[in-house]
């Protein structure tokens, strides 16, 4: 069944493409269908975020959409970057600009008070009658250096452990630990339950 992944960014559409196609899914994103669409995300959580998305893509195409809104949160920071994640530098910003950014705000922190925890609010529309929502979490927390080569966004500076940050691990042991993973591991289970 064909899903539309309401994501442009090609790192998000891969790891939805590995975790949804053994379930009989052919996930695409909006660009594979041509839709060009910016919706404003001003719900106050991921969960309202990816709601707003699924509902304005779903509106356009009328077939399974599934949106989606993650982030870093981080305990010093209250909770910052939160659903500001993507936008905590600046517009334009990159990752490595992004990490920066999180790494001067915790500079002479110590380690014991750097904890954070990734999170991802998937909205499924299935049809006009059948909507699903889950979150999943990953507890770690902000590393002093990036490290690692793989992975996007925060992964280089959020670690797993003492020695190892996200983008160190390959993308198969990631889509078993992530955040993103998580939160589609209970989506499968909702959707086999109710297919």
């Amino acid at each position: 069944m064909k899903l539309v992944v309401a994501t442009n960014n090609q790192g998000k559409v891969k790891e939805f493409k590995q975790l949804l196609e053994p379930l009989g899914f052919e996930p695409v994103s909006l660009r594979d269908e041509g839709i060009v669409i910016d919706v404003a995300e001003d719900g106050e959580t991921f969960a309202e975020n990816a709601h707003i998305k699924a509902q304005a893509v779903y509106e356009i195409c009328k077939c399974p959409v599934l949106a989606d809104d993650s982030g870093l949160e981080i305990e010093f920071l209250g909770g910052a970057p939160g659903i500001y994640s993507a936008r905590y530098a600046g517009e334009d910003a990159t990752d490595a600009d992004r990490c920066s950014k999180v790494l001067s705000e915790l500079e002479g922190v110590d380690i014991s008070m750097r904890s954070a925890r990734f999170a991802c609010a998937l909205y499924c529309i299935i049809d006009d009658d059948t909507e699903y929502s889950v979150l999943g979490t990953m507890n770690g927390f902000i590393g002093t250096e990036p490290m690692g080569e793989n992975g996007f966004g925060y992964d280089p500076i959020f670690m797993i452990d003492e020695e190892t940050s996200v983008a160190m691990i390959s993308d198969e042991e990631k889509n078993k630990i992530s955040h993103r993973a998580e939160a589609m591991r209970k989506l499968a289970e909702v959707l086999r339950a109710n297919g």
